[in-house]
């Protein structure tokens, strides 16, 4: 093998371990499984200087996954080329089931070097922390509305109105306070579901007065401050539609960042 050659090395992680093959750019040549190895850093760098003995150029490629991005932030610093690819954008066979981790690596280390593999974008790790943010509190969010949803069946199974038109307003958070149900056993599960949602509710404040605070020195906010000119756009939606998006210069045009949205139609009749 020459020393200059490109090695495609494809790489199935998990949280314990990293399975490894890869493939010389040849377009006969076998893919060559290297089996499993750990996630620690000298683990890591012992693959690196092992396939760097085999080819000088390394490309690297993983699927995105419940493990983030922390691999190719190690990898990138060392100067070595490495993608994240989504797993719903990796070609697949029809019919083709069978899915270990060896057969994963040995996919991506062949669709690599074929150009078959489109990366996905990696967010900074400022980005990433604003968009950690934004997404704990759209999971809050749903654990407020969730737990509103388990007290109000819990009501109307009790025949419990409340006299006022506004749920979850003053008055109605009053009457709460001083609800009375029919039986001695319930008024424990009646107490923890106002609870949760009071809870919920405070954890709800206090990620938006942190995610407030921590824009304000994020990189994008001057864009953050432009789209909440658009009308009904305010802090909270701009912020969650920047943090979603990254770095819009990564669209080439409004149709791509259109597509990306869904927001592109496309033709689903059958010939």
């Amino acid at each position: 093998m020459a020393q200059g050659s490109t090695l495609f090395v494809g790489l199935a992680v998990h949280k314990e371990s990293i399975t490894v093959a890869y493939v010389i750019d040849e377009r006969e040549a076998e893919v060559i499984s290297l089996g499993t190895i750990g996630t620690r850093q000298c683990d890591l760098d012992k693959l690196i200087r092992q396939l760097q003995a085999k080819g000088k150029k390394l490309h690297l490629v993983y699927e995105a996954g419940p493990c983030g991005y922390w691999l190719y932030r190690y990898l990138t610093k060392k100067q070595l080329l490495c993608w994240v690819v989504a797993p719903s954008s990796i070609p697949k066979k029809a019919g083709d089931r069978v899915k270990t981790d060896r057969r994963d690596a040995v996919q991506l280390a062949r669709l690599l070097r074929s150009g078959d593999l489109t990366p996905v974008y990696v967010p900074a790790v400022d980005d990433e922390a604003i968009r950690d943010v934004v997404r704990a509190r759209e999971d809050t969010l749903k654990d407020v509305q969730a737990a509103k949803a388990r007290l109000t069946a819990f009501l109307l199974r009790q025949d419990l109105r409340s006299e006022g038109r506004a749920n979850w307003g003053p008055a109605h958070l009053r009457w709460l306070a001083k609800g009375v149900c029919p039986t001695p056993a319930q008024p424990i599960v009646f107490q923890e579901y106002v609870r949760a949602v009071s809870e919920h509710t405070e954890r709800l404040q206090r990620l938006e007065v942190e995610l407030q605070t921590q824009v304000k020195s994020w990189r994008w906010m001057p864009v953050v401050e432009a789209i909440q000119a658009l009308r009904g756009v305010q802090l909270i939606a701009a912020v969650t539609l920047i943090a979603e998006l990254g770095e819009l210069t990564r669209f080439d045009n409004p149709r791509q960042l259109m597509s990306y949205l869904g927001l592109t139609p496309t033709e689903g009749s059958l010939a």
